[in-house]
């Protein structure tokens, strides 16, 4: 009457060794975790050194290797909330439209006259016509370049709006389109940010959008906040301009469509160049550190089909000409171009050291922030404030556990033992399920696991009380058992269904250290109701086949 199905015994014992499995190498946590940072290394680089081979071998590879990731609050690290400044896009957007209208106007020079780009704001474009009276012409013509907005909330839109003002065509945004630029900016600037991070090596980042034009930055592990400003907070605009002349004055008027920048390496000096780029970082497909062919540092980089092609026609067409490589708003080099550069390929010099020019591919690599940054908050958590968080969340979860140890040994006698036992492997499931999805651990996660474990034993004793109501019935101690499970099974679904729902809604609503919380509290919920029911009641089937016993004192 009191068995267990051998198919069944075999899959609890099976989970129960898996999620154990799972969660040793926490037990080992160091040296794991130099194992794991030795692989990514390797990977990375493509190269081994004798002391990543020894972090490497520090633990079998044929064991799991996956840990329970520490968040900002145990761990220590840097926080950084910024403020992505969107409109600087719209400055962008305009020098990108202008050699488009540029080319339907003059299409229309014999009605319109002549043509020329004025200094106007950073959100909108300018341009004179020669004969004013005909300047709806130039409107038409300019109007007809605009697209309709793919977006959910612009239907019908037009991406950009020309009017007349004057003798003046002004082209500006539209808001619709304003309002897609925001949000692509701020999607854009997510992702590169994320893949900043990502290739710097840090283990388990939190980056996510808060509010229209903000994001919250928390990097594990890291050792400063000015480390995670200089690996993320300059934009790395890289483009290849046209040199239009050289000056030593930042007064030196320029033409319009041109700009004054600074060399990087020459003080004093300064290039006009046009402002509309040849070619853009956007274009690049990969950035490496590399040298130059007298040894110093440099990067070599390779741009992207289109990009090859259009830097390919430019050099064809400017041999004997210097061209401006420029990034964030000064000339790195301005070499004369010799010859055809085909193929897509080139070299970045200049006053670089070996970790400036890595450093440099790596944020070319990651692309160009589409806009600047300011940095609201910023926060610096020392590792020795994350280890006593540690020790006061170990130090909660040890009095929980062992309180709640005594209380059913106290007071269920050897029923209490069996529950004891489901409840430490309990633990070990929770952190088995934790380390295999790699999620990440804080303080809020710790109360939840110290909530899951005075929970943990709620479907226990609603399954003991149930047996020793059955046992008044004299129907015998194995029939008591039975019912006992089966009876207390949809209470403990119900009690624990809408705990779950509960720990679901925290996780969807809420971010950062609610949804800890509401991981380890529904991982806590399933892992706590498969030891109730399941792995007590092997244990008491298989101490019940053993003892035989003739009364039970639950």
């Amino acid at each position: 009457m009191l068995d267990v199905p051998v198919w069944k015994r075999v899959l609890v014992t099976g989970l129960c060794v898996a999620g154990l499995l799972f969660a040793a190498p926490n037990l080992f946590y160091s040296r794991v975790e130099s194992h794991n940072d030795a692989l990514q290394a390797v990977e990375r680089t493509g190269t081994t050194t004798p002391e990543l081979q020894a972090a490497a071998d520090g633990w079998p590879s044929f064991l799991p290797s996956g840990l329970v990731n520490l968040g900002l609050d145990l761990r220590g690290g840097a926080h950084l909330l910024a403020e992505v400044h969107t409109q600087d896009v719209y400055a962008d957007r305009m020098d990108n439209l202008w050699p488009e209208i540029r080319d339907a106007l003059r299409a229309e020079r014999g009605t319109i006259g002549t043509i020329r780009r004025q200094d106007s704001a950073p959100d909108e474009l300018r341009i004179r016509v020669g004969n004013p009276d005909n300047i709806q012409a130039a409107v038409r013509a300019v109007a007809d370049l605009s697209s309709p907005i793919v977006s959910l909330t612009g239907v019908g839109a037009r991406d950009f709006e020309a009017s007349a003002e004057g003798a003046e065509v002004v082209v500006r945004l539209s808001e619709a389109e304003r309002a897609a630029t925001d949000d692509r900016t701020m999607r854009q600037s997510l992702e590169i940010i994320r893949r900043r991070v990502d290739e710097a090596g840090t283990r388990e980042p939190t980056i996510q959008r808060q509010g229209e034009d903000r994001i919250l930055i928390q990097v594990p592990g890291i050792g400063s906040a000015q480390e995670l400003k200089n690996l993320i907070g300059t934009t790395a605009r890289l483009t290849f301009n046209e040199v239009a002349g050289r000056t030593a004055s930042e007064n030196q008027p320029v033409d319009p469509g041109q700009e004054l920048v600074p060399a990087m390496n020459e003080p004093g000096t300064f290039y006009a160049i046009e402002t509309t780029a040849v070619v853009s970082g956007e274009d690049l497909t990969d950035a490496q550190p590399s040298f130059d062919q007298n040894g110093r540092p440099a990067v070599s980089f390779r741009f992207n089909p289109g990009g090859a092609r259009r830097f390919g026609d430019f050099t064809a067409g400017h041999i004997g000409e210097p061209f401006a490589i420029v990034l964030d708003g000064e000339v790195v080099s301005a070499p004369v171009i010799q010859s055809h550069i085909a193929g897509g390929s080139g070299i970045i010099t200049g006053n670089f050291d070996v970790e400036e020019s890595t450093q440099l591919a790596v944020l070319l690599r990651a692309g160009a922030l589409p806009a600047e940054m300011t940095f609201l908050e910023e926060r610096t958590i020392g590792p020795e404030l994350g280890a006593d968080s540690i020790r006061a969340g170990a130090l909660a979860c040890a009095v929980a556990f062992v309180a709640v140890l005594i209380f059913m040994f106290a007071a269920y006698g050897l029923f209490g033992l069996f529950a004891n036992i489901a409840l430490i492997i309990n633990i070990g499931l929770i952190f088995g399920a934790l380390s295999l999805i790699g999620a990440t651990l804080t303080l809020p996660g710790i109360a939840g696991i110290v909530l899951t474990i005075g929970m943990a034993v709620d479907a226990n004793v609603l399954i003991f009380e149930r047996i020793k109501e059955e046992l008044k019935t004299a129907r015998g101690p194995a029939r008591a058992i039975e019912l006992g499970y089966e009876k207390a099974f949809s209470a403990i679904a119900d009690a624990n269904i809408t705990t779950l729902i509960t720990a679901g809604i925290l996780y969807f609503m809420g971010s950062g250290p609610v949804k800890g919380f509401a991981i380890t509290l529904g991982i806590g919920i399933i892992t706590s109701v498969f030891a109730a029911i399941y792995v007590t009641r092997l244990i008491v089937v298989a101490w019940f086949s053993r003892a035989r016993p003739k009364t039970l004192e639950v």
